[in-house]
């Protein structure tokens, strides 16, 4: 039987594990451009998880699920997250009740989250995370009817859950094209790897299984052995000043360490990274404003690399005081990746912005915090990421003291189109269904740089080329930058539309974006440009066009 406090250490385990192979799970990335965080993303939910888990003081494994239930759901982060957040909130609902859990509960358990985990994704697709999860239920279900323990029931079911990752790329053959297994599938095998190192009594090794799991691989995972922490410093404080800057703050230490997160406001920001020398962050924060509540923990000696990395982003409660507002009739929640951005949503009337984006997905507790900053009766959620869009879902069953809609934008184009059909003077449903209608009468457009050697399609890629993509599909390849984003509104036929939005992002100079600028007016004068500094990272343009 595992009781409570084991389900406790099996999740303690699993984050750990996770935790030290999230970027090798990042790598798996199929898509060449600098959005690979779905290790990140998994890692972020599974450590919420965890710190819920230790905040109970149930010794059930019911009360220990459920509290990592509600922590995945709140850190779910990105679709990956998401999904692995409905997983361990099946499992939950399947252990209700008990206050130890068999081999066949806990297999039946596995069944019921990954029922869940299906209902929550609208278009399920063979050759991901879905499909692991379903095969290790399968796994468990089995080795459960012979009347295995807890501990054979999850190794057997890893076994099943790893031969079908090794299958992920006939399911998919963008896998196959890239060489890689499902990310989403390799994370969650993580997980589940440290689970039953756990129950084996021993903390997770580097290997990524206990040696009696270990298969023969059937395909390249990119996963390498971590032999110790290059940032051993887990740094974190805010700082408290007036203007301060995000996105530049968050630029500036972009290169600084690793596991970064800098959010905040103009007001106090905060800061956590792991670096080499806590030293020169601090210097550099103190030219922004007053240094609070700094904390140095040394990862390698004192072992609290999973206790840092559980850390959310959210300033401490109440280190912001918020001015009560009288309830409106609407309100706008809306995700940006730019400071440039974040000003345009404000200027056509969204009352709170989220920063995010491509690889630092807001989470749901993220949104949830934004909405209820809202006064207001009716509250719409632009997500403008595709990868958002899931964990922005979820906020609807958490947040039931108003109306919130979730308006799908999976661009900044497509956030700005909702915005120009949205209509105060009418009510929530409509206002909703109104936003939503005119997403279809925009394209989106990108330009980035390709992360990696790769093959999409046609398309032969080199590390550091410069990429087109419409519609989140990589269209155009090249060297220059000016002539991909020539090729690339070409490709979108900018001319056979009316208006076209230039957003040019952090690493493009103002030089460089009238250039673009003095093109398109040349080539098409009677079409109407708008151009902003975005101020956006790692992508140099965005466009709309419509």
């Amino acid at each position: 039987m595992i009781t409570g406090l084991q389900w406790k250490q099996m999740m303690r385990i699993g984050a750990r594990a996770l935790e030290r192979k999230k970027h090798d799970v990042d790598a798996l990335n199929v898509f060449p451009v600098p959005d690979g965080d779905t290790g990140t993303n998994m890692n972020f939910t599974i450590q919420s998880a965890v710190k819920d888990a230790e905040k109970t003081s149930g010794a059930s494994v019911a009360e220990v699920a459920t509290a990592v239930s509600m922590g995945s759901l709140m850190g779910a982060r990105g679709n990956s997250g998401v999904i692995l957040s409905q997983l361990l909130r099946g499992i939950a609902k399947g252990l209700e009740g008990h206050k130890e859990a068999s081999g066949q509960q806990v297999a039946q358990a596995l069944q019921v989250g990954v029922d869940t985990a299906y209902k929550a994704v609208m278009k399920p697709v063979e050759g991901t995370i879905l499909t692991v999860a379903r095969e290790v239920a399968k796994g468990a279900q089995n080795s459960a009817k012979h009347g295995a323990t807890p501990l054979q029931i999850l190794k057997d079911a890893y076994v099943r859950g790893q031969l079908t990752l090794d299958k992920t790329p006939d399911m998919l053959p963008v896998l196959k094209q890239a060489g890689v297994v499902d990310a989403g599938g390799q994370g969650f095998l993580i997980i589940l790897s440290g689970w039953i190192a756990a129950l084996e009594g021993q903390e997770f090794e580097e290997e990524i299984v206990p040696a009696t799991l270990q298969a023969e691989p059937q395909m390249t995972r990119g996963i390498t052995a971590v032999e110790n922490l290059e940032f051993p410093y887990c740094t974190e404080f805010l700082v408290k000043g007036q203007n301060l800057r995000v996105e530049k703050i968050r630029g500036d230490l972009a290169a600084s360490g690793d596991s970064l997160l800098v959010v905040g406001t103009e007001e106090v920001v905060k800061i956590h990274v792991h670096v080499k020398n806590p030293g020169k962050i601090l210097d550099y924060a103190v030219q922004w404003g007053s240094l609070h509540q700094v904390a140095i923990h040394n990862m390698l000696e004192q072992n609290e690399a999973m206790a840092h990395a559980q850390k959310h982003e959210e300033l401490e409660e109440g280190s912001l005081e918020e001015t009560p507002l009288e309830e409106k009739e609407h309100g706008i929640v809306a995700v940006a990746m730019g400071e440039g951005i974040a000003d345009v949503f404000r200027s056509l009337g969204v009352d709170e912005v989220i920063f995010g984006g491509q690889t630092m997905n807001p989470s749901t507790e993220n949104i949830v915090e934004a909405v209820r900053k809202v006064a207001a009766k009716n509250v719409y959620i632009l997500p403008n990421n595709g990868n958002i869009v899931m964990a922005a879902r979820q906020v609807k069953e958490l947040v039931t003291d108003r109306n919130v809609y979730i308006v799908p934008t999976k661009s900044i184009p497509q956030g700005i189109s909702a915005l120009v059909n949205y209509n105060p003077q009418v009510d929530g449903a409509e206002n909703a269904k109104n936003m939503e209608d005119g997403l279809s009468l925009i394209k989106s457009g990108e330009v980035t740089y390709a992360v990696r050697d790769s093959q999409f399609g046609e398309l032969e890629i080199s590390e550091g080329d410069v990429l087109g993509l419409i519609e989140d599909v990589i269209q155009v390849t090249g060297k220059d930058l000016l002539q991909v984003a020539k090729e690339t509104l070409d490709t979108m036929k900018w001319k056979d539309h009316d208006l076209v939005t230039v957003f040019y992002g952090e690493d493009v100079t103002e030089e460089q974006a009238e250039e673009l600028r003095a093109w398109i007016e040349a080539e098409a004068p009677h079409i109407e440009l708008e151009l902003y500094p975005g101020h956006q990272p790692l992508y140099y343009y965005i466009f709309g066009v419509e």
